[in-house]
């Protein structure tokens, strides 16, 4: 079993791997979350040039770019909701751990799997409520496929829409990815369970960060 998902200086958590079903779907997941994530990265930099090239524009040739709090309002949902289940992955979410950072062995992983459960059923009611909203907005029929559309250059909508319930979508699958993990951590009473996150302390989070500075040091 090995600690996985180090990938960036301050992670919040460890997740271990090993050769089981579980683990090796949890790695398949991550990819494409890592693949997503990487896509609202690349959304946030395009929107940096995007406003260079308008203030350059509005300030040089007195014209910015057409509809560019429209491509903004487009670009925020990709922004705000297609990392979050790679920020699961890496438990990187606010946690209120007051009375859960107390427990030890089976009573932890018995509250982190009810309150993973809890958050899962939150989460299918949300994806059927944002799905609801993006089928109000789509029609086959209808110009560029969409009922509704921005104010400025018209853009159709439902693009944006349908990303809410597709990163909710990846959510939900790594949130019954994570009950599973704390439901076997349950049943046999390890204390290293696989592909859930596994909180760590500040002192340790700060000896990972100095082993990792000193390593690109070298």
């Amino acid at each position: 079993m090995r600690p996985a998902g180090r990938e960036t200086l301050a992670e919040p958590a460890s997740v271990f791997t090993d050769g089981t079903l579980l683990s090796r779907v949890d790695r398949y997941l991550f990819r494409l979350e890592s693949l997503l994530a990487l896509l609202g990265g690349f959304a946030v930099f395009s929107l940096m040039l995007l406003a260079v090239t308008s203030v350059g524009g509005r300030n040089f040739i007195n014209h910015p770019v057409p509809g560019y709090v429209d491509w903004i309002e487009q670009a925020m949902p990709l922004i705000a909701f297609i990392g979050i289940s790679y920020c699961q992955r890496l438990g990187g979410h606010i946690r209120m751990d007051i009375a859960v950072k107390l427990l030890r062995g089976r009573s932890l992983w018995i509250a982190e799997f009810i309150g993973t459960v809890l958050i899962l059923i939150l989460l299918l009611m949300m994806i059927w409520g944002s799905w609801a909203h993006f089928e109000r907005s789509f029609d086959w029929s209808a110009p560029y496929w969409s009922r509704d559309s921005s104010l400025d250059i018209r853009l159709p909508l439902w693009p944006a829409k349908l990303l809410v319930p597709v990163a909710f979508s990846v959510l939900a699958l790594r949130l019954a990815l994570q009950a599973w993990g704390y439901g076997r951590a349950i049943l046999s009473g390890t204390d290293r369970p696989v592909s859930v996150p596994l909180i760590e302390d500040a002192a340790t989070i700060a000896a990972q960060e100095a082993e990792t500075v000193s390593g690109l040091e070298r």
